[in-house]
């Protein structure tokens, strides 16, 4: 594109894309004007430099769904001229739609695909190819002057996945099955819902699991084989395999070496399970809800650290890998690390032991004891970071400054007052034996622990500032629902979690957290959790949710483990998170359009 248009191509090194500073540095000194990040590389970026991108004219992110958490924080720390999400199939070559990403609402569960590009079309459709109405979810289609022949090849696949247009422009036209589910919003916009089949993406690279688990079955010692694409931690996927060997039993590490001679590096399995047999439901299949998570799986011989430098970097390696521990010989990419993750362990690193590691390090060493040599050594060089130390800020009494985030919004707040916009609804369904005592105890000690959760704003000489109050004594509101029949119930609960949404926050009296447990049957809870946006972020949801998990557990007598016997579903409440939204929306919808409408000739 830039070629064709007369503009200059920038290379960049792989070490400097996936080092954000450097990123940043680069994209400044050589003054890109445009580019195309994957959704993946955009988040870690952000993650580490929020304000890598504020020079750039027009970025394209891409290759999978978009965080929206991600993408309100680059647009309010340092937004280029544009950020654009853009979407499509390799066989519609390569855009089919976008999104100018202006705003991302404070709740906002995905960020919308958009329009059709010049010269594309983009229909959500249902299985006889009808269109679906609005907010329906369907199968998206894409056409227009960038669709492929087919497959070099495979005549039966081509006739599966491309598909006479419907509605035609011209004859002969033809549409792709892209196999991802979708649906338009009330504002016009195609909504990605997910993909309709096993096929994924991880790290902007598409996978069918289907042909992993062909490789697995063809290994001697396999009889059966899956291969799933899991999520264990919000915003991490990876890919696991599942064995039941045919005989006493296979190495993972056998397995991994077979499939690595036959298939790219980003389809080999990060960890593989050997099983007896596997799960099936009612119906005979392979209940793949069931596979365990694979934690533990693939061990090796552990070997513990043996200087401070090694017990540091083990600590960050399990902390990023989400494992209780990590020996210093095992690998880091067999470990299930990525290119991604390698930028948050060399960013750890550097933090912790203040030394400048190059994230080649890494790739060159991928083990605790090989990068503590590369540490080590810097160390006694003396390369180290100048950067000055992290100090708490004194509590002597004097006015406590806004953040430039929290500006904006205070801002926001003195010109609307009243305001639910910048509410951060998190309701909770819980199914199990509830510990109200503890969970009342967990929640009081997440607002002690931190200071921004019982912050209010004030005024002093005309500037607004920070007044952090004591903790003092927190009650947990209980409301018991049990009286009702069981749709009332629900129904009552649905009315209470959008009430508490729509229901705004003082910041200067607050508190700016509010928390309300209603409950539904005698093992059944929705805890209802709301905060201001100006004390809190979608990315902290993650840190709460951990806290007082842990801090549950703590509080509850005779209970070892964190929120035991006890479930906690997010699936449900999503919806009602946005039942007030999307009601107040499509109020305002309705009207817009009656006014537009109104004279206008009949469709």
């Amino acid at each position: 594109g830039a070629l064709l248009n007369g503009g200059c191509v920038v290379g960049i090194d792989r070490d400097t894309a996936l080092d954000a500073r450097r990123l940043a540095e680069a994209l400044r000194r050589e003054r890109v004007t445009a580019m195309f990040l994957t959704s993946a590389l955009f988040t870690q970026t952000v993650r580490e430099a929020p304000d890598a991108f504020a020079t750039v004219a027009n970025l394209v992110v891409g290759g999978d769904a978009v965080d929206p958490a991600a993408a309100r924080l680059c647009l309010e720390a340092g937004a280029p001229g544009r950020l654009l999400n853009g979407y499509g199939p390799t066989e519609n070559t390569t855009f089919s739609t976008w999104h100018p990403i202006a705003r991302v609402a404070p709740d906002a569960g995905t960020v919308p695909i958009g329009r059709a590009v010049a010269g594309s079309t983009a229909y959500v459709l249902g299985r006889s190819l009808e269109l679906v109405p609005v907010g329906s979810p369907g199968e998206l289609y894409v056409g227009g002057w960038g669709v492929a022949r087919g497959y070099l090849g495979r005549p039966e696949l081509t006739a599966e996945r491309f598909v006479p247009d419907p509605f035609p422009a011209e004859p002969g036209a033809r549409l792709y099955r892209t196999g991802d589910r979708a649906r338009w919003n009330a504002r016009g916009e195609i909504e990605f819902l997910g993909r309709m089949d096993f096929q994924a993406k991880i790290r902007g690279f598409r996978i069918e699991p289907g042909e992993v688990e062909a490789q697995l079955a063809a290994h001697a010692a396999v009889r059966e084989a899956v291969v799933l694409v899991r999520e264990d931690v919000p915003g991490e996927k990876r890919l696991v395999g599942y064995v039941v060997p045919s005989g006493e039993g296979v190495a993972a590490a056998e397995l991994k070496e077979h499939l690595a001679g036959r298939l790219p590096e980003y389809m080999v399995p990060s960890a593989i399970v050997a099983m007896e047999s596997f799960p099936l439901t009612p119906n005979g299949k392979v209940d793949r809800r069931a596979l365990p998570a694979p934690e533990g799986a693939d061990a090796a011989e552990h070997v513990a650290p043996r200087t401070p430098t090694e017990e540091i970097l083990a600590g960050i390696w399990a902390d990023v890998l989400h494992r209780e521990r990590v020996g210093v010989t095992e690998d880091f990419f067999a470990l299930g690390g990525h290119s991604l993750l390698a930028t948050q362990v060399v960013s750890r690193a550097v933090a912790a032991l203040g030394v400048d590691i190059p994230l080649r390090a890494l790739f060159e060493a991928p083990t605790v004891a090989g990068m503590a040599v590369r540490a080590d050594a810097a160390l006694r060089e003396g390369v180290g970071m100048q950067a000055p130390p992290i100090v708490p800020i004194p509590r002597d009494g004097s006015p406590l400054p806004l953040s430039f985030a929290q500006q904006r919004l205070w801002f926001i707040d003195q010109l609307e007052p009243g305001s639910a916009t910048y509410n951060m609804p998190f309701p909770l369904r819980l199914r199990g034996s509830l510990d109200v005592g503890a969970l009342e105890g967990a929640l009081a000690e997440l607002v002690r622990r931190h200071e921004s959760l019982r912050t209010v704003f004030g005024m002093v000489d005309g500037e607004p500032v920070q007044v952090i109050q004591p903790a003092g004594e927190r009650r947990l509101e209980v409301v018991d629902l049990r009286d009702g029949a069981e749709d009332e119930r629900e129904a009552e609960a649905r009315r209470l979690v959008g009430d508490d949404a729509r229901h705004p926050f003082d910041l200067a009296r607050g508190p700016l957290l509010r928390t309300t447990l209603l409950r539904l049957d005698e093992a059944e809870w929705v805890l209802l959790v709301n905060m201001h946006h100006v004390v809190s972020d979608g990315w902290s949801m993650g840190v709460l949710t951990r806290e007082v998990s842990a801090l549950y557990g703590a509080f509850s007598e005779g209970r070892p483990s964190p929120l035991p016997e006890l479930e906690v579903q997010y699936a449900d409440y999503a919806a009602w998170q946005r039942a007030w939204l999307v009601g107040e929306t499509l109020e305002r919808q309705i009207a817009y359009w009656k006014e537009r409408l109104a004279g206008a000739p009949p469709l």
